[in-house]
């Protein structure tokens, strides 16, 4: 009797201690990350269509009020491609979708035939519809797909409109889309790391708009990533020109604690890795004032790739060669992009030194004279001379406020110096 007395104690106090769990995790406030539960948890996830190239996969998400939800995702790799050899593996690679977007398999099927495994999930709790294929096996180009054919889960979890993104901040994270986005991302990461092929040491995210806003994040708390490719996506959304910031603004009392919580500017110190910064001169999301504090935050060596007048869009998000040249000199031992070491002005003159296992074939000096909005202001360009390790360039007026240097070499690639400001 004394025994069983024990043992019902025992199964007590062990239920006890889970449920202890559970509210310490659902309790926990905006800002308290569980970075180590979402790095070492494996997902509990299923393959709900592998007949195709490109597999369609939902995954377990965070709980809300208990309530369990679910993650789309489409997954390929050259193994589901059938291109992959015996005993081979291969690098992998996170992808993030940024506002109105969804899990792309176009971008999922550009990876794999780079020769990687890609996952791209949904952060809006719906499925993306089924990819189609021509005859010859090509895939239809569907990224401009109608967003009624996505379909809304039945365990979708948290939406991600303004509400759900700056509305929902205080008592707890767990209807706080931020916080769903990054586990979200973490958690297919966990994924990747798993499947058949995969080099779980050898990953990176990378993300366009808002999904450059979450590779921000992740890459400021999950560091088994090896390189993180923010595409316009930054911190300090609360500052200057950015388009957030009256979102943020209409916060209230509850600002700071959105800040402190979600901006990436308060997280990017504690990134280490490998980043490339790719936007545009002009973009009116992620302006170049907050672009350049939040670069200039991260621990690890950074490449910038700032093109002037760089449309906003998922299509041109994804499109830059250069992203995938960088992923493979971190992932694939490939030839890196030129390195480029510290803008110096003196006078007129910008002098900028340089790196490269590949010729350069065009420099410029970009720089805007004129105030105001920076969407709005006309940026103008002057040749650059490439010398031995060195470019110059003469002509930089005196009441420029705003300039760069673009680098190309002879792929194609361009990067940029980080932005001069007077």
């Amino acid at each position: 009797m004394k025994g069983s007395i024990g043992l019902i104690f025992m199964q007590m106090k062990t239920l006890f201690t889970a449920l202890l769990l559970i509210t310490t995790v659902t309790a926990q406030e905006p800002g308290e990350w569980p970075i180590a539960r979402l790095q070492t948890e494996m997902p509990a996830y299923r393959i709900i269509d592998d007949s195709q190239p490109i597999h369609s996969v939902i995954y377990e998400g965070e709980k809300i009020d208990g309530a369990s939800t679910e993650v789309f995702a489409f997954y390929a790799s050259p193994k589901t491609l059938g291109v992959a050899k015996a005993g081979e593996t291969f690098p992998g690679i996170v992808l993030i979708h940024g506002g109105g977007g969804t899990a792309f398999s176009d971008w999922v099927w550009l990876w794999a035939q780079r020769g990687y495994a890609a996952i791209a999930m949904d952060l809006s709790g719906r499925r993306a519809p089924p990819p189609q294929f021509n005859e010859d096996g090509s895939k239809v180009y569907d990224v401009g797909h109608q967003k009624a054919l996505r379909m809304k889960l039945a365990k979708g979890g948290v939406d991600h409109g303004n509400p759900e993104k700056f509305g929902s901040i205080g008592g707890t994270i767990e209807d706080d889309w931020p916080f769903h986005a990054v586990a979200s991302v973490m958690r297919a990461h966990s994924i990747l790391r798993q499947m058949p092929g995969v080099d779980p040491d050898r990953t990176a995210v990378t993300g366009i708009s808002w999904g450059g806003y979450t590779t921000c994040l992740v890459a400021s708390h999950d560091n088994r990533f090896k390189a993180a490719i923010p595409v316009y996506g930054c911190g300090f959304l609360h500052e200057g020109e950015s388009v957030q910031k009256p979102s943020i603004d209409a916060l209230g009392d509850r600002r700071a604690q959105w800040v402190a919580a979600y901006d990436p500017g308060s997280h990017l110190a504690k990134c280490e890795m490998a980043t490339l910064w790719v936007n545009g001169t002009h973009d009116k999301h992620y302006v170049l004032d907050s672009y350049a504090k939040s670069y200039a935050l991260v621990k690890g060596p950074r490449t910038m790739r700032i093109e002037p007048k760089m449309p906003h869009s998922h299509g041109a998000g994804w499109a830059p060669e250069e992203i995938g040249i960088f992923v493979d000199s971190i992932l694939k031992e490939g030839i890196p992009l030129p390195t480029i070491g510290e803008m110096t002005v003196n006078g007129n003159t910008v002098t900028v030194p340089f790196e490269s296992e590949t010729a350069l074939v065009k420099a410029e000096l970009h720089y805007t004279t004129e105030s105001g909005l920076r969407t709005e202001r006309n940026w103008e360009a002057i040749p650059a001379r490439i010398g031995d390790g060195t470019v110059k360039a003469q002509g930089l007026p005196a009441d420029a406020n705003t300039w760069l240097v673009t680098l190309t070499d002879s792929r194609g690639a361009m990067v940029t110096t980080e932005v001069g400001f007077r």
